[in-house]
């Protein structure tokens, strides 16, 4: 369970995509974030890569919005066998393990939208960090 204070502000350029995003999503939740004027929810990577597990999309807001950083959560993805990776059904797959998520995130290459399924804990903890705050580089916290 984690709480406010392991959401961390990171370098947008640090993280890491593994799988493509859907359009159609990614613009319902930009006018959502442009309307809330800022990120209700962190995204969930790898501590040691910056790969994304959960929140592409968010991910992909960041990029349009031009934001220097943006709210994660930090995990073990390897280390921690609490975190489990699995296919969504009617993906072009049969399986997928931790290291492909890591290889492809570490590629220049992406897999298709909603591939990966992982298993991570469910309660991330409610943010509101403004977009004002998320434009600025250095290390000013909210």
């Amino acid at each position: 369970m984690w709480d406010e204070s392991d959401v961390r502000l990171v370098p947008l350029e640090w993280l890491k995509a593994h799988e493509q995003i859907k359009p159609r999503n990614r613009d319902k939740l930009l006018d959502m974030t442009k309307r809330w004027q800022g990120y209700t929810k962190p995204l969930i990577v790898d501590k040691l890569t910056g790969a994304i597990l959960d929140g592409h999309h968010r991910h992909a807001i960041a990029e349009i919005l031009e934001l220097k950083r943006i709210p994660v959560v930090c995990v073990d993805y390897l280390g921690d066998e609490s975190i489990t990776v699995d296919v969504w059904p009617g993906s072009d797959r049969d399986s997928l393990s931790k290291e492909e998520v890591l290889e492809m995130s570490l590629s220049d290459d992406l897999f298709p939208p909603k591939t990966s399924r992982h298993t991570i804990a469910d309660h991330l903890p409610p943010i509101h960090i403004s977009l004002q705050i998320l434009k600025l580089e250095g290390n000013a916290q909210p």
